[in-house]
């Protein structure tokens, strides 16, 4: 299947987020659909094309041709006709994604392509209102997904492999780096594999074993820094199946195990102790850190993705 026209139902952060990542191949046509129309529905997206130029990672030219590949409706109907491939950013609320799909499958092609950008809920139960359950996919783009290059493909249990092979072709086609998750297993690949560490990184914080800061520089200055290079998978070939499996029969009995989310993290959601927002989480911040932390990590990004290219 050619993917020519795609649609984006959300102009939140992943909306319009997704929309210039859509545009940049010259051979898409994107719509952004919202619910209400704004004075400058683009804002956001030339925010972010701004942030690239800026950081020499886009001209103006190229800029201006992703805008000119959008378009903005709050017309259902006319957003959606002809359309090859429709993705959902609409908030992460079961029953809202499933009618959502379930109303306009009477308005798109029979081959369009019905995506969801979920991060962890079902894709098989998200297509249970659809009649023809087979072209519904779950595609997980990461925050922000004009930087971040991972996008997994998540099969639901009736998806079919036309749908997944057309949609994982068409993501490699437009840049992004597609990963395939053959099972509707919550949390996908990374999720899973991000709270994995997530959750022993707040264990041992709980535990005493460390402060948030050093578990963070643990990570951020020793194994996180191969990680664009080397998968985990990799370093155990690179260093010898044998040694890996003596290291993990010395670690695995003391890795934390728990089943429910870290109690320190509930105490501190209890005490409306959300981290940036707030101004303290694990440490404490100041609107001026917050601020710089969160311009340091789109300019890192813009910086490490140009060098994977």
């Amino acid at each position: 299947m050619d993917i020519k026209k795609v649609v984006v139902l959300g102009s939140g952060l992943m909306g319009n987020g997704l929309t210039q990542v859509f545009a940049r191949d010259s051979r898409t046509s994107v719509v952004l659909r919202s619910r209400s129309m704004k004075d400058d529905p683009f804002a956001g997206v030339r925010a972010d094309l701004d942030i690239l130029i800026r950081n020499e990672a886009m001209d103006r030219e190229e800029a201006d041709a992703i805008l000119s590949r959008m378009s903005f409706t709050d017309d259902m109907e006319s957003a959606v006709a002809d359309a090859d491939l429709v993705v959902e950013c609409v908030p992460e609320n079961m029953e809202i994604k499933q009618d959502l799909f379930a109303g306009i499958e009477p308005l798109v092609r029979p081959d369009c392509i019905l995506a969801t950008n979920t991060s962890v809920m079902s894709i098989t139960q998200i297509a249970q209102k659809t009649k023809d359950r087979s072209r519904v996919i779950g595609t997980h783009f990461w925050n922000p997904p004009y930087l971040i290059p991972l996008v997994e493909v998540v099969k639901g249990d009736e998806t079919s492999m036309e749908v997944m092979d057309a949609t994982y072709d068409y993501l490699k086609r437009i840049g992004k780096k597609p990963v395939k998750c053959m099972k509707d297993v919550q949390g996908f690949v990374a999720n899973r594999l991000q709270h994995a560490l997530w959750r022993e990184a707040l264990y041992m914080v709980e535990a005493g074993i460390a402060d948030a800061a050093t578990v963070d520089e643990a990570l951020k200055y020793g194994p996180g820094l191969r990680w664009p290079h080397m998968g985990v998978l990799e370093n155990v070939d690179m260093i010898g199946a044998d040694l890996s499996l003596d290291i993990q029969r010395g670690v695995i009995p003391y890795l934390a195990d728990n089943k429910e989310p870290s109690k320190l993290l509930e105490r501190l959601v209890a005490e409306g102790k959300l981290g940036f927002k707030t101004g303290e989480g694990y440490q404490k911040w100041t609107e001026e850190e917050a601020a710089r932390r969160r311009t340091a990590l789109r300019e890192y990004l813009i910086k490490v993705t140009k060098d994977l290219e």
